[in-house]
């Protein structure tokens, strides 16, 4: 099978892993509250067992190093996300919603993770780099799928029960139409499994990774919520999520495409991370247009962060990929973590996310500036060509 034919079938199984497995909380959220299932303090909390299983499945991934692992992992959490999303139509209540959405996170974790370093391999054996970097629009078309979904069922009336039904079926359909086209991992060679030495600036990328995964989550798990209480529950509000996913893969498009020269990589970043905390400020207004803004300043440098942090790693140290990569994602995971429950506090002791996305957006700017002084490293030329995203 061709290796373009592997890698769009990598596109779909990112699709449906955060789309679905991942990130179907979000539209759910209204409904889940609406309902009565869960609070909006208790909503934070169930976000957060999402990333923690999210933060269990990427370090457990990390050390999974032998293809017959690999595989094991990616099959494993495939088939998980369908299952466990078939799961949540009988689920009610906040602790069976915690252990779903636990489990759910460690398998869109195992899913990620190990496309993750196949496509790669993939793409720069056949010459193919900025396909292999487009696989990573997978989570944002994902998203898009999931929030279309939800309009339709919402306008029918329909709960959150038949929508987990709905979005179950659907994973089902894509895995088993993509599963014989599935990339299949190769050994990892000595020299990348393991690096000697301490990687100058690596240390400051995984502070601004973290600082990112707590700024970005928040409107990522919140918006649907958001909308809905601005418009009461009308049909416009369902629109906010899927553009969300629509502007995240445009970004990735837009950062593939560009013409990437040595120190670029640190600016474009910076850009992203700015805009994203200006995105986080536009949510505070509370307004539909400031929601709005918020989709496009968040959405559009979302999964196109992701990428950028990757290949900056690769140009601090091209020869040290695997290890520094399995740092980044333990600390992006760790951040990402630490979003909901910020979120959960806010609104425990002031019945508002505001405050909450006030120290994200603040998180979101230091980041940013914590890249003005440049770091020293390298970038070979083939890595500079190669963007990619862990998540």
């Amino acid at each position: 099978m061709s290796s373009t034919m592997r890698l769009l079938a990598s596109f779909v199984a990112l699709m449906m892993a955060m789309g679905i497995g991942r990130f179907a909380l979000t539209p759910q959220l209204p409904h889940l509250i609406s309902e009565g299932q869960i609070s909006l303090t208790a909503a934070g909390l169930v976000a957060a067992a999402n990333y923690l299983g999210y933060l269990l499945g990427a370090l457990d991934a990390m050390f999974a190093h032998r293809p017959a692992q690999v595989r094991k992992r990616l099959l494993a959490g495939l088939w998980l996300c369908v299952l466990l999303t078939l799961a949540s139509f009988w689920a009610h209540g906040f602790w069976p919603h915690i252990a779903l959405r636990l489990g759910t996170g460690i398998a869109s974790a195992w899913v990620v993770v190990t496309l993750t370093g196949m496509t790669q391999h993939l793409a720069a054996q056949s010459r193919q780099p900025r396909l292999g970097a487009l696989v990573f629009a997978g989570p944002g078309m994902g998203i898009l799928l999931t929030g279309m979904l939800a309009l339709g069922a919402n306008l029918q009336g329909l709960g959150s029960a038949p929508l987990w039904l709905i979005y179950a079926a659907v994973a089902l359909l894509m895995l088993l139409v993509i599963q014989p086209a599935l990339p299949h991992p190769q050994p990892v060679p000595a020299h990348k499994a393991t690096a000697q030495g301490a990687t100058p600036g690596i240390g400051r990328l995984g502070l601004i990774y973290a600082l990112y995964g707590v700024g970005y989550i928040i409107p990522a798990t919140f918006m649907s919520q958001m909308a809905s209480a601005r418009f009461h529950g009308q049909w416009l509000a369902d629109l906010f999520w899927p553009a969300f996913g629509l502007a995240a893969a445009m970004g990735v498009v837009l950062v593939s495409l560009r013409r990437p020269h040595h120190g670029s990589t640190a600016r474009w970043l910076m850009a992203t991370l700015w805009l994203q905390a200006a995105g986080v400020l536009a949510c505070l207004l509370g307004s539909g247009a400031g929601l709005a803004l918020g989709v496009l300043l968040c959405g559009t440098p979302f999964l196109a962060c992701m990428q950028l942090v990757m290949q900056r790693s690769r140009e601090l140290a091209p020869h040290a990929t695997h290890r520094n990569a399995g740092l980044l994602t333990t600390c992006f995971a760790l951040g990402q973590l630490s979003g909901p429950l910020l979120a959960a506090l806010s609104n425990q002791f002031s019945a508002s996310l505001q405050p909450a996305l006030v120290v994200a957006a603040s998180g979101l700017i230091i980041a940013g500036a914590l890249l003005l002084r440049p770091a020293t490293g390298r970038a070979g030329a083939a890595d500079a060509c190669v963007p990619t995203a862990r998540h």
